[in-house]
């Protein structure tokens, strides 16, 4: 085969690639010509077609495709490897305008001026009188699927110009292109869980919340449906009077969002109750009662999909099911990570954590001597930080002003407010600024970063991370005082978190290269925010922890040392 670069697209009985049937795939190397190849029914039959192409699958030829993952996961469920170098027009398309859609019909109308034939047309709309696509007629499966890959061949010209322009070549070509074959292989391992644990969990969970339900009632003297916003806030406003002037909603409704409960809970014992209620059914429904339908039929694992392609800042977001936002600081909720084990007796999971990695970061991109030097020191940085502003020798920092500090710490990256710093501890609102400004004399040159990105901003119209990866902020100059703050945060928020982001997916790249080299058993299998758990093989554990902590803490040299803990355990809460 003479070609170096080939374009491909699987067609297949549904969307969970582990789960599905591969029914042709589609090639082109050629503007406006294509060819498909369709398989039958019989998986035997299948397997027999598909090794013919084995030669161009593990060859060194560019593969083009848009969302690769899906199709690699897919030709895996028949042991066919897909290696040498990639090219996902999703993903390029995700660098150069991160906050648009990035679906192929979208990028085909914006890019190509065309309109292909959309998966509706073929098989109809969801519901009971969809037709699969083995039914389709062969001929009309071909005009499809090879439009396609016609499409995304075309796409790859446009975005390979426009990566350049937008100087993240180098970042598709380094960072996100080598990461679409760890994500597929983490996706493929999967996780271990403990389903009988989880059944144990949701009824202790449906006994919580049955005491909680009783208590609410008592308290309000009457029993209504906590659930709905309306009875809700009749009970908390007519009947309980619990404010002067409850705010209202467009329709008339008494508001009872999470802002307005959480300005109540102090004095109110029913709200912290209410509050807990909606946690409690949150978690019940979304995780606990959710995850046992999530586990594989064949390899009886949870095997979340990462999506690369959907936050701005270039965080990695998991769903089906999302194990990203699995809250730890309840009990119940930390309870979750025990559901998940490794993956036999010869495992124990392994969870690697940067440790306060955004405030490394921005004490690094603000050159602020101050931090830098207590994270050089190996200082507490919030005792520290508490220590400076609160004007009291490092030893006699209380637990409260550390916590105060703390909060100031993170805050700050995110623009908080006096009003936002009151709320979330106990001082008034008059000390909350008092304290924010103390923080600011403490480190002037944290002042100055905050005010040089958002002015750069203004200029540029984006902000940028380690990396070179842009976050575009087009209402840097909106005259609308609160969308322009919005994107002000941004310019200062992105920057950071952005920077965490291409870190942990240098860590995560270098980790998995030397896993495959090395041929270790111990597998890499989930990644949470500034987070990496392992199934590490017992014999392996002395060998891999050295590697996965050196390879975490020198992803990127920065004037600040990154650290990472690692933990081990017999759950994930253990490890972690």
């Amino acid at each position: 085969m003479s070609q170096t670069s080939v374009c491909f697209d699987t067609e297949t009985t549904g969307l969970k690639a582990l789960e599905v049937e591969l029914i042709g795939i589609a090639f082109s190397y050629e503007v406006g010509k294509g060819y498909y190849v369709s398989f039958p029914e019989n998986q035997e039959e299948t397997k027999t077609i598909l090794e013919e192409f084995r030669s161009f699958f593990e060859s060194d030829i560019e593969k083009i495709g848009h969302n690769l993952k899906y199709d690699i996961k897919v030709l895996s469920n028949y042991q066919m490897p897909v290696k040498g170098k990639l090219f996902d027009t999703m993903i390029a398309h995700y660098l150069i305008n991160p906050d648009m859609r990035h679906n192929m019909d979208v990028l085909a109308e914006t890019y190509l001026n065309y309109q292909p034939v959309s998966i509706t047309e073929l098989i109809g709309k969801k519901g009971k009188n969809q037709l699969f696509m083995r039914v389709v007629p062969i001929k009309d499966q071909t005009e499809y699927a090879v439009e396609d890959a016609d499409i995304t061949l075309q796409l790859k010209e446009h975005f390979t110009k426009e990566l350049e322009s937008g100087n993240v070549t180098k970042l598709f070509n380094e960072v996100e292109l080598p990461l679409v074959s760890v994500l597929t292989a983490m996706e493929i391992e999967g996780i271990n869980v403990n389903t009988d644990f989880l059944k144990e969990l949701s009824i202790a969970l449906t006994n919580d919340i049955d005491a909680l339900e009783k208590s609410i009632y008592e308290q309000a003297g009457e029993e209504f449906n906590i659930a709905s916003p309306k009875q809700l806030g009749i009970v908390l406003f007519e009947n309980m009077k619990l404010v002067d002037k409850p705010k209202k909603t467009k329709t008339g409704q008494y508001k009872t969002g999470e802002d307005i409960l959480s300005a109540l809970e102090k004095e109110h014992k029913i709200i912290r109750d209410i509050k807990e209620y909606r946690q409690y059914k949150k978690l019940q429904s979304t995780y606990v009662d959710a995850l046992p339908n999530e586990v594989n039929p064949k390899t009886g694992r949870i095997h979340t999909q990462y999506m690369q392609a959907v936050a701005a800042t270039g965080r990695l977001s998991s769903n089906n099911p999302n194990l990203q936002n699995i809250p730890i600081r309840t009990e119940r909720g930390r309870e979750v990570r025990k559901a998940f084990i490794p993956k036999s007796q010869e495992y124990v999971l392994l969870a690697a954590d940067y440790s306060q990695i955004e405030l490394r970061i921005i004490a690094a991109l603000s050159e602020e001597e101050t931090m830098m030097e207590a994270f050089k020191n190996g200082e507490d940085i919030h005792a520290s930080t508490a220590a400076k502003v609160f004007n009291v020798p490092l030893e006699e920092v209380t637990r409260e002003q550390r916590s105060n500090a703390k909060t100031v710490n993170f805050g700050i990256i995110y623009g908080v407010s006096a009003f936002g710093l009151s709320n979330q501890t106990d001082l008034s609102r008059g000390e909350a600024k008092e304290l924010i400004d103390t923080y600011y004399e403490t480190y002037p040159k944290l002042k100055a970063y905050m005010t040089a990105q958002v002015d750069f901003a203004r200029d540029n119209g984006y902000v940028e991370t380690v990396l070179n990866r842009r976050r575009y902020l087009k209402d840097i100059n909106s005259r609308n005082a609160m969308v322009r703050s919005g994107a002000e945060r941004n310019a200062v928020n992105a920057p950071i978190q952005g920077s965490a982001a291409d870190i942990i997916k240098l860590a995560m790249i270098n980790i998995y290269n030397r896993f495959e080299k090395e041929g270790f058993k111990s597998k890499m299998l989930l990644q949470v925010h500034d987070e990496l758990v392992f199934d590490a093989h017992k014999d392996e554990l002395e060998t891999i922890k050295p590697i996965i902590k050196h390879e975490m803490e020198n992803a990127f040299k920065m004037s600040v040392p990154l650290d990472v803990e690692i933990g081990i355990g017999y759950n994930w809460l253990e490890a972690h």
